[in-house]
């Protein structure tokens, strides 16, 4: 099973789409930002843009889906679409930057009508089952894909049933990010979810899901400065369904996540403040295909705020996508990157694998390979890069 997300067809050529699809897998996630709302320059890298979107801003249904047929005129999505079933879930771009609920980014009152046209061309566009079509401003995306006995994927909406995000959004230290009352998937799918825990008898348990799942304070001072996008803004409702697959004795249970743009790894706690707490999961996090551009190799351990997150286990900051081997022993996760997207025909390569045995929560770190001719960076400014690849927005 290989993971992806978030391509932005004018920050780059969809390579690594065709790196998976060479690897044949059995199984392909998507965990959202399939494609990009921009009109075509709004959103730019540095050195410019190498593609072009066709339209304007996507708004109405015409312009969703036009935005879709773009897309999948690119070849290389089309082999990694050729290749395997996918398994889809949307973020935020395939809307609109940031959305919560029937909350827009910014005030615009005919979001819903927006939020409607997208769903429509949405449920068109991608394999989906009868039960996801829409209902107006309604979609019903999470749903359980049973992998025989081996393996479950609860597949995630972190978007359409959330609170808004505390405190004007952003990197935060925000009393709300802790308020018990606040969600990030809705009463009724926490719910489901915890049930579903409770009734697994696979071997893995896996969330295919949209934003960051663990904790990433960016603060090393007493202050907890956190992303509000991320399940960091929604603590209670993390806590309570990491809770839920303790209490429920789920045997392997594992995050996949995509949303930021970078390659991560980290072993998930119970108790975040106490850093030698027992780990009770693992979540592997995959970087773009193409969003933000080329980006670049760091060297292991060299993010600035490891030393006060010591359960973030790896980061790299190139283009790319997870590829693992699930089998009743072990899942085995192989961080594959690209050293550019600026330019067609980038070769691939495997930055670093993680293994994570049954029963052993936790992530064990088995290679690790610098970037033949990539880019590297240091971590000096490290820190702020990250925050404002993940915030920064035209």
């Amino acid at each position: 099973m290989s993971f992806a997300s978030c391509s932005q067809y004018e920050h780059g050529y969809f390579t690594a789409y065709r790196h998976l699809a060479a690897d044949e897998p059995e199984l392909v996630l998507h965990l959202g930002d399939y494609q990009y709302e921009y009109q075509a320059g709004v959103y730019t890298i540095p050195g410019g843009n190498p593609r072009d979107h066709e339209g304007p801003e996507t708004v109405t249904l015409a312009n969703y889906r036009q935005r879709h047929a773009q897309y999948k005129s690119d070849p290389d999505l089309q082999a990694a679409h050729a290749v395997a079933p996918w398994a889809v879930v949307f973020d935020d771009h395939e809307i609109e930057n940031n959305w919560a609920d029937e909350v827009p980014e910014r005030p615009d009152p005919g979001f819903l009508a927006r939020r409607a046209a997208a769903f429509q061309a949405y449920w068109e566009n991608m394999p989906l089952r009868r039960s996801s079509i829409p209902q107006g401003i309604d979609m019903q995306l999470y749903r359980r894909i049973r992998w025989g006995r081996l393996a479950t994927f609860h597949m995630l909406d972190t978007r359409q049933y959330r609170d808004d995000q505390g405190c004007g959004d952003g990197y935060k230290d925000c009393p709300a990010a802790t308020d018990p009352a606040r969600t990030i998937t809705g009463a009724e799918q926490e719910q489901w979810l915890i049930n579903g825990f409770r009734r697994s008898d696979a071997r893995w348990d896996v969330l295919g899901q949209q934003v960051f799942f663990g904790k990433r304070d960016n603060n090393s001072g007493p202050a907890e400065v956190v992303s509000m996008d991320s399940w960091d803004g929604y603590a209670a409702s993390r806590d309570r369904i990491t809770r839920g697959w303790v209490d429920a004795g789920v045997r392997n249970a594992v995050v996949l996540t995509g949303d930021v743009h970078a390659h991560w790894a980290d072993e998930l706690k119970l108790d975040w403040r106490d850093p030698t707490s027992r780990t009770v999961g693992s979540e592997l996090v995959c970087s773009s295909i193409t969003s933000t551009g080329d980006g670049a190799d760091v060297p292991s351990g060299q993010h600035p705020w490891s030393p006060w997150n010591p359960h973030l286990r790896f980061y790299n900051n190139q283009r790319g996508y997870v590829r693992t081997t699930i089998t009743r022993s072990s899942m085995t996760a192989d961080f594959q990157v690209v050293p550019y997207v600026t330019r067609p025909g980038a070769p691939v390569h495997t930055r670093a694998t993680f293994v994570i045995e049954d029963r052993v929560p936790g992530l064990h770190q088995t290679a690790e390979s610098a970037t033949p001719g990539g880019l590297s960076l240091g971590s000096q400014d490290l820190g702020e890069a990250t925050v404002r690849q993940e915030t920064e927005r035209p």
